[in-house]
């Protein structure tokens, strides 16, 4: 069976409510990543426990995700778009409600682990739709709406947790999910069927490649998420983990490159559109999600913000990220791609570098301006890059391209925080070293700046007034240190977008699709 080539697609009704319920799917699937990370101490006071424990909260949920994206492409095919979809709606609502009522941290983390992997599928199957279903013109009016859902839920997903857990409890980052989630998959099921499933693939069905793809992407994304804390090869797991990911990544690659019907199929980066599009998305995922981390953890550790004041403060960038995306997609019409796309990833790289330079009592509104700049550039990078990476690829490509180009942005994400962790504990031992070289007895400064602060202490702590002036100049220490930490890593991330701004030169202009859409 075989659907109306793009440029003869006309929507139903009932089709926009099923894609629209879609977009709503992935939002949620995407918005759950980062949900939990402003909750995090309740969650572990919650549960009774340890900070190491509780870590894996996020953990188990990226891991399961990631190895269920690249699978989608095959079970899309196999189940068609809408069977999938209401399966991995469904599960995840069901797995959300189980989160909510866990009692211990060992339930939470299988319940975290199965809400993963089975709602995973949304986020790749919304991408590869939106280019079977939408012509030229309409698909980058469409592309807005994806890349702005796609980078609006991480960067609200600390705020929106921090309120539900202020407002109500830990456990409504997860009830949340029931009622949408009941909606969408009812939606989804009732109103869209763009496609036949193929059940023969069963027959073509990789066990073993499959096997070795969750052992070289759930090692791979262990030992990023968890390297860092745990001093990386030197701990057993981190060490025998990543062994088992190098070993099972090259079996995997070469199983994959090797099979007649592979169960995940590289063909793609042979376009070097798609290639180079994989790239960006994996840049992208590296600022997207490391900025949405590092700025929150500034917030916190260096101005004292609770969870409510860090999502006023980082609101401003999904308010941004709206004004902009109307600008993009009327742009998108009249301008080259590429060159929007060259614009955005300078414009990302500037709004980071202007971050890297806050101090220790930078407000709301000195950070204004920066985080205003991100979320106005990234729309401008989201939609030239779907448009380019999966524009050029052939319709029977579109669902497993789909699902890699979704897990490098993902990996972006999990690289750039390992990346990101291990620079900010080394840079944070060498910039406490340095200023505590500057406090020192011998130091006129350091001593006049003691000698103050014990006078101005003396009147309310008499006796204690010393040691109260050792603890503060201590504690200014450790601030002065991260502010500078986080200025480091801030200024890194913004280089990762100079770097790539001229492979923006390698990439060809996407010309519409003309070929007839496979339903299967």
């Amino acid at each position: 069976m075989a659907l109306p080539g793009p440029t003869e697609t006309k929507l139903s009704w009932r089709e926009w409510v099923g894609f629209m319920s879609m977009v709503v799917g992935m939002f949620m699937a995407i918005l759950d990543i980062q949900i939990v990370s402003a909750s995090i101490a309740e969650i572990q006071a919650g549960l009774s426990a340890s900070s190491d424990e509780v870590s894996k909260v996020q953990t188990s949920y990226l891991i399961a995700e990631i190895v269920m994206i690249p699978l989608s492409g095959w079970l899309s095919r196999l189940l068609s778009t809408r069977v999938l979809f209401t399966i991995s709606a469904v599960g995840f609502t069901i797995f959300s409600a189980f989160c909510a009522t866990a009692s211990s941290i060992n339930s939470m983390v299988i319940y975290r682990a199965l809400q993963g992997f089975i709602g995973g599928a949304m986020i790749p199957t919304v991408f590869a739709t939106s280019f079977l279903l939408f012509p030229g013109k309409k698909r980058a009016q469409i592309s807005v709406l994806i890349g702005l859902t796609a980078t609006l839920a991480p960067t609200i997903g600390p705020t929106l947790g921090g309120w539900l857990t202020e407002q109500l409890s830990w456990h409504w980052l997860f009830l949340i999910n029931v009622p949408v989630g009941t909606m969408v998959a009812f939606s989804v099921w009732t109103f869209l069927d763009i496609d036949k499933p193929n059940f023969a693939l069963r027959r073509s069905f990789d066990a073993i490649g499959l096997l070795l793809m969750a052992a070289f992407l759930g090692s791979l994304e262990y030992v990023l998420e968890e390297g860092n804390k745990n001093d990386w090869f030197s701990d057993d797991t981190v060490a025998t983990l990543a062994v088992i990911a190098f070993v099972s990544g090259g079996l995997f690659f070469w199983r994959m490159l090797s099979r007649q019907d592979p169960l995940v199929d590289l063909k793609a980066f042979r376009n070097p559109n798609f290639a180079f599009g994989c790239l960006f998305s994996l840049v992208v995922g590296t600022g997207l999600y490391g900025s949405v981390y590092v700025v929150p953890l500034f917030l916190g550790r260096v101005r004292g913000f609770d969870s409510l004041e860090i999502g006023q403060t980082m609101f401003v960038t999904g308010l941004f990220m709206f004004i902009s995306a109307p600008i993009a997609g009327r742009l998108s019409a009249k301008m080259d791609m590429r060159i929007m796309l060259a614009g955005g990833l300078l414009a990302f790289g500037v709004s980071l570098a202007w971050l890297g330079h806050f101090t220790s009592q930078s407000s709301f509104w000195e950070m204004m301006a920066p985080q205003a700049l991100r979320g106005l550039s990234m729309m401008f990078i989201m939609l030239p890059v779907n448009q380019l990476a999966l524009g050029t690829l052939p319709p029977m490509q579109l669902k497993n391209a789909s699902g890699l180009y979704n897990l490098m942005r993902n990996l972006g994400g999990a690289i750039g925080l390992a990346l990101i962790n291990t620079i900010a504990t080394v840079r944070e031992a060498v910039h406490t070293l340095h200023l505590q070289e500057q406090v020192t007895w011998s130091r006129p400064g350091a001593t006049n700046a003691l000698r103050n602060m014990e006078m101005a202490l003396t009147p309310h702590m008499e006796g204690s007034a010393h040691m109260a002036a050792l603890a503060r100049i201590s504690r200014m220490v450790t601030r002065e240190s991260l502010t500078l930490t986080y200025n480091d890593v801030l200024l890194l991330m913004s280089l990762s977008f100079f770097i790539a701004l001229p492979l923006v030169l390698l990439l060809r202009k996407p010309q519409p699709a003309k070929a007839p859409i496979e339903a299967h």
